[in-house]
C-alpha cells in the first residue's frame, strides 16, 4: 500500500509540474467572451440560436485572422445550415451547447455530457459530445421513428485533459455540475411534458453525479458509462427519483481504475458495483471512446434509455 501511496503522489506531482509549466507558457487568448443571451422560452428560443449563431461567426473571424486553422474550420462546420446552439464560449478549450431536434415540442430530451479532452476541434467527432449526440439522434430516429426526441450535445464546462492534475479530482465537475442544473433546470421549463435523461460519459459522470448531489433534478433516467465514479456511494444519493444505469465495455480502461476517494483524489464507488445499486446495461466490447459508435450495441442501449424504453435495454 504504501508503494502505491508513493507512486501516485509522485504521478500527481508530475501533473502538477506539467500544468504550472504549461500555464507560465500560454500567449494571450485571441477570442471574446461570449455576450448576453435570450432567455431559453418557446418564444425566445429562435432569437437566442441567432445570437449564438452570431457568436461563433465573430469566433471563426478571429480564428481565421490569428492563423487558428483547426478552430476555424470546426467552426466553419458549427455554422453550416440546420445547426442551433444554445450557447458558445471560444475562449480557452471552448465550450457549445448544440440541440438536434426540436427542443419545445420534443416528447424526450436527452443530454449527452462529455468526459475529458472535449474540445471546440473535436466536437463532431462520434467520440465525443456533437457528433455522439448525432449518432443518438440517428439511431432515435431508427429505433422509435414516432417519438420526438431533442438530443443536446452539452460541452458546457472547461473539459479536463487526461494528461493533467485535473483529471484526479471533482475540481472541474463543481461548476460544471451547477452549469449542468442551470441547463436541466431551463429545459424543464421550457418544456415540462418531456422527460429528461442525463446520459453521462467518463468524467462527465462526475459532473453529473455532484449536480444530482445538489438537490433534486427533473431527470427520469441517468446513464453513467466508462465511469470512474461519481463521489457518491450509491444512486439513490444522487439521483433518488430517476433510473440509473450504470455500463461499461470490455475493453475500457477505466475497470483498471482504483475506486477510492481519500483527500479529495479519486470518485469513489464503481457504479458498476452491486452496493451502488445502478442496473447495469450492455455496454459491448469497445474502448473507452466507443459508447457512442454508430451501429454499436451501448449506442443501442443509451438510445433506448434517453428514450425510457427500459424494458428494450439489454443488460451486461
Amino acid at each position: 500500500m504504501r508503494i502505491i501511496g508513493r507512486r501516485s503522489a509522485a504521478a500527481v506531482a508530475v501533473l502538477a509540474v506539467a500544468g504550472s509549466t504549461a500555464a507560465a507558457g500560454r500567449v494571450p487568448d485571441p477570442y471574446a467572451a461570449p455576450g448576453p443571451l435570450p432567455g431559453l422560452t418557446a418564444g425566445t428560443l429562435t432569437a437566442r440560436y441567432a445570437a449564438v449563431h452570431d457568436q461563433i461567426e465573430t469566433a471563426r473571424t478571429t480564428a481565421e485572422r490569428a492563423h487558428d486553422g483547426g478552430r476555424a474550420r470546426a467552426l466553419a462546420r458549427f455554422l453550416s445550415p440546420g445547426r442551433s446552439f444554445l450557447s458558445f464560449d471560444a475562449r480557452g478549450s471552448g465550450r457549445a451547447v448544440e440541440v438536434l431536434g426540436d427542443l419545445a415540442r420534443a416528447d424526450r430530451v436527452a443530454v449527452v455530457v462529455p468526459g475529458a479532452d472535449g474540445l471546440l476541434t473535436n466536437f463532431d467527432s462520434w467520440k465525443w459530445a456533437g457528433g455522439g449526440a448525432r449518432s443518438l439522434a440517428e439511431r432515435a430516429r431508427q429505433e422509435a421513428p414516432g417519438t420526438r426526441l431533442a438530443v443536446i450535445a452539452w460541452l458546457g464546462y472547461a473539459s479536463p485533459s487526461t494528461l493533467s492534475a485535473d483529471i484526479l479530482t471533482d475540481g472541474r465537475a463543481r461548476p460544471a455540475a451547477t452549469a449542468l442544473r442551470g441547463l436541466v433546470t431551463d429545459v424543464h421549463r421550457l418544456n415540462a411534458r418531456a422527460g429528461i435523461a442525463l446520459l453521462c460519459h467518463s468524467y462527465g459522470s462526475v459532473v453529473c453525479g455532484r449536480a444530482g448531489k445538489a438537490g433534486p433534478l427533473p431527470v427520469d433516467e441517468v446513464a453513467l458509462f466508462g465511469s470512474p465514479g461519481t463521489t457518491a456511494d450509491s444512486a439513490r444519493q444522487i439521483f433518488p427519483s430517476a433510473q440509473v444505469w450504470a455500463g461499461r465495455s470490455h475493453a475500457d480502461w477505466t475497470r483498471f481504475l482504483p475506486h477510492a476517494r481519500l483527500f479529495g483524489v479519486g470518485f469513489g464507488r464503481d457504479p458498476l458495483s452491486p452496493a451502488f445499486g445502478a442496473r447495469r446495461f450492455d455496454a459491448g466490447g469497445g474502448q473507452h471512446s466507443a459508447y457512442l459508435k454508430p451501429d454499436s450495441t451501448p449506442l443501442a442501449n443509451l438510445t433506448r434509455i434517453a428514450l425510457h424504453q427500459d424494458a428494450e435495454v439489454t443488460h451486461g
